[in-house]
């Protein structure tokens, strides 16, 4: 009979990861909460805090006059309403024209044309805010491009007032925030299994039922994450309204540059900064609250 002698087997040199070694450290789970959180409560909240406190106390202690004063005055109503309608209009077009663009992406099978719509999309991220803007004071003015195309071609007699107005403040911030929009929607869009078109297609539908019935509700999460980003973007913009925009055009924060800059009243920046805060998050719970119980949502809000 052969017998088989068991020899002893070497020692193996299989180590521990460092990642792991770290991760047992005790404390270190902790560590690694605790100075995001001190980074958030020193660079954010409490700056945050300071700002919004002027809004309700003066040098005689606590007091709503400031906040009265806004909502009592129709020129801070009108500013807020011309916010809320320029980031509606902003997030409206930004979404009309980010979807189409991300669709074709996901749906071209040339990488080379593939490569080319990103290329394309990125180019905006490229380029200097400030160069932007200044480059749509020259294509928005009295005499710029598209005036003379319009006036050349015979569908307009005269000029068309597109600079310093809300055409042009739509028409920049759209520039510079659909980026955001596009990218949210082609993050979600690039995860659709494209075997479903196959299968509908297969089983009779159109392309255009396709569309509706797989891609629609599927990017669901990319339209709503990207609407409420550019919505929320578009509420705090500065430098193109402030540049495209005129004195009937003016947002919120142009207004609390002006008193905080110029006029030095710090408390009356301080409540239209609160009366802003609220707004967004009021929003943000509107969005959450209608939207909780959508299975399809579940993983944005």
């Amino acid at each position: 009979m052969l017998s088989v002698r068991e020899e002893k087997q070497p020692p193996s040199n299989y180590s521990i990861p460092v990642s792991s070694k770290i991760s047992n450290i005790n404390g270190l789970k902790w560590l690694l909460i605790l100075v995001p959180l001190a980074y958030i409560i020193i660079l954010l909240i409490y700056p945050m805090y300071g700002l919004f406190k002027l809004s309700i106390m003066d040098n005689d202690g606590f007091t709503f006059q400031y906040i009265h004063h806004i909502f009592s005055n129709p020129v801070y109503l009108k500013v807020l309403r011309v916010t809320l309608k320029i980031s509606i209009l902003v997030t409206v077009i930004s979404l009309l024209i980010s979807y189409p663009i991300a669709y074709l992406l996901i749906r071209v099978q040339s990488k080379i044309w593939k490569n080319i719509i990103l290329a394309l999309a990125l180019i905006p991220f490229w380029i200097s805010l400030l160069v932007r803007t200044f480059s749509w004071i020259v294509v928005l003015q009295n005499q710029g491009v598209i005036n003379q195309i319009l006036i050349g071609l015979g569908i307009i007699e005269e000029l068309l007032k597109l600079l310093y107005s809300t055409a042009g403040v739509v028409i920049g911030m759209v520039h510079v925030l659909y980026p955001f929009m596009f990218f949210s929607l082609f993050s979600v869009m690039k995860g659709i299994d494209q075997r479903l078109y196959q299968a509908a297609e297969g089983l009779g539908a159109r392309p255009l039922m396709a569309f509706w019935q797989i891609n629609l509700p599927l990017s669901l999460p990319g339209i709503l994450a990207g609407s409420l980003l550019v919505f929320v973007m578009s509420l705090g913009f500065f430098i193109t309204p402030a540049l495209l925009g005129g004195a009937n055009e003016m947002m919120i924060s142009m207004v609390i540059e002006n008193y905080i800059n110029t006029t030095l009243n710090w408390h009356l920046a301080s409540a239209l900064s609160l009366i802003l805060f609220i707004v967004t998050v009021i929003i943000l719970a509107l969005a959450f609250f209608l939207l909780r119980n959508n299975a399809v949502l579940k993983d944005v809000i």
